[in-house]
C-alpha cells in the first residue's frame, strides 16, 4: 500500500529536538504494520503542545492527505466533553450529582429506580448500551427534519428500554447513558448542550473545529472512513451519529483534540479539586473499584511494554478515553503527574490505537517516572 506522508510540527522547547525523528519512525512502522490509511498524532510535554503531525490519506481514492485541517470523529471521547460540561455545571451549583436524573429530564421513565447524575457519569446507571439488552424505541412524529439534534428527543431511541442493572450495582459501559446525561446538562444549564460545549470548552481553549458531526451540515475536511473486509482495506459506511451527540457525536481536527487534552492538564476547564473528583476511580454500591471516573477511564501503562495495557496494579495509571465508531478510532492518554499526554486519531476502523499510544508514550517516558 502506498502512503502519502506530510509533516506538520510544532516545537516549543529544545527538549523536543529528537522527538520528530523518533515519532516518525514509530508511526511509519505502525502505519505499515496495521495497514492504516490515515493517522494524526499530537504530543504534549510539560503542559505544552509540542508536536502535531498528519500521516497518510484522509481520502485514499481522491489522494487527499491527512493534514492538521483533517477532521476525524471523536467517537467516545465525546463522553469526556460531556463529563467536563456536567462537572462545570456542578461547580456552578446548577447540577446536583446526587439528584435523580428525572429531576432534570422528567420525560425519562421512572423504571422503578433512582438513576442519579453520578451514576450516569460513571456508567453505573443501568442504561442499555448496544447489545447488552433490548433497545426499545419510542416512535412518534417530529416537527423537524433532523429531530435527534434535540438531545431530549434523542432519548426516544431508548428511553423505553429496561435497565440492564440496578443503578450503582455495577459498571456497565453505555453510550446511551451519556446521551441521557447530555439531556440533563441541557436542562440544568438552560442552554442547548452543543452550545454549552462550544461556549465553556471549545472557545476558552481556542478549539476552532470542534462541532457536532451533523450529516446535513457541510463540514469541510471530513476524513473518509476505512475498514477491513475479507482482508482488504475498503471504504467504510458513513453512518449518521448525530443522534448520540453526548455519547459519541463530535468531530474535530488533531489540533483541537490536543488542545482539549492540554486544557485538562493545565486546569483550564475545571478547578483542581473538581478535576480530582472527575479523575477519581468510582466504586459500585458494594465497594468494588471500577476503571472509570466521571467521564474518563483509567489504564495502566508499563515502561518498555509499548504494545500492552495492563490492569494489574503495577506501572503508571493514565487517565483519558478511547473511541471506536464508523469511520474512526481515537485515543487520548494523559499522565497528569508529568503534565504529559498523547492524542491519536485515525480513519481506519481496524486500528489498534492502544499500541500506537503505547509507542508514543515510550518515547516520552521520563528518566525517573513517578510510581
Amino acid at each position: 500500500m502506498k502512503f502519502f506522508h506530510l509533516t506538520f510540527l510544532l516545537f516549543f522547547s529544545a527538549s523536543a529536538a529528537t522527538l520528530p525523528e523518533e515519532v516518525n519512525t514509530a508511526m511509519r512502522d505502525e502505519m505499515k504494520q496495521q495497514e492504516l490509511v490515515g493517522l494524526a498524532v499530537g504530543v504534549i510535554k510539560n503542559g505544552r503542545i509540542e508536536y502535531l503531525k498528519g500521516y497518510g490519506w484522509a481520502d485514499r481514492e481522491q489522494q487527499t492527505p491527512v493534514t492538521r485541517q483533517t477532521l476525524f470523529r471523536w467517537a467516545s471521547i465525546s463522553k469526556s466533553l460531556t463529563g467536563v460540561a456536567a462537572l462545570q455545571l456542578w461547580e456552578n451549583g446548577n447540577l446536583d450529582l446526587k439528584a435523580d436524573v428525572r429531576r432534570y429530564v422528567p420525560e425519562f421513565p421512572e423504571h422503578n429506580a433512582t438513576i442519579r447524575i453520578r451514576h450516569l457519569l460513571s456508567h453505573q446507571g443501568g442504561i442499555v448500551h448496544y447489545t447488552n439488552g433490548p433497545v426499545i424505541a419510542t416512535p412518534r412524529e417530529y416537527p423537524h427534519a433532523h429531530p435527534f439534534e434535540n438531545v431530549i428527543w434523542s432519548l426516544d431511541d431508548f428511553k423505553a428500554s429496561p435497565l440492564v442493572n440496578a443503578p450503582g450495582e455495577k459498571y456497565s459501559y453505555t453510550t446511551r447513558g451519556f446521551m441521557l446525561l447530555s439531556a440533563a446538562g441541557e436542562r440544568a444549564g438552560r442552554q442547548k448542550f452543543a452550545h454549552q460545549v462550544r461556549d465553556r470548552i471549545a472557545k476558552p481553549l481556542g478549539m476552532t473545529t470542534l462541532q457536532p458531526d451533523y450529516q446535513w451540515v457541510r463540514i469541510p475536511n471530513r476524513a473518509v472512513g476505512y475498514r477491513k473486509q475479507d482482508g482488504q482495506v475498503v471504504v467504510s459506511t458513513d453512518t449518521d451519529v448525530s443522534w448520540k451527540l453526548g455519547g459519541g457525536g463530535f468531530i474535530s481536527n488533531i489540533d483541537d483534540l490536543a488542545k482539549f487534552a492540554n486544557g485538562l492538564l493545565n486546569h483550564r476547564l475545571v478547578k483542581p479539586a473538581t478535576r480530582a473528583k472527575m479523575w477519581t476511580q468510582q466504586k459500585t454500591n458494594d465497594g468494588q473499584l471500577t476503571t472509570y471516573g466521571l467521564g474518563f477511564s483509567f489504564k495502566k501503562y508499563h515502561e518498555g511494554e509499548v504494545h500492552k495495557w495492563k490492569a494489574d496494579g503495577k506501572g503508571v495509571l493514565l487517565v483519558g478515553h478511547s473511541g471506536a465508531q464508523e469511520k474512526t478510532r481515537t485515543h487520548m492518554a494523559l499522565w497528569p503527574a508529568q503534565k504529559m499526554a498523547v492524542v491519536v486519531m485515525t480513519n481506519s476502523e481496524h486500528a489498534n490505537l492502544g499500541k500506537v499510544t503505547g509507542r508514543l508514550l515510550s518515547l516520552m517516558w521520563p528518566p525517573e517516572p513517578s510510581r
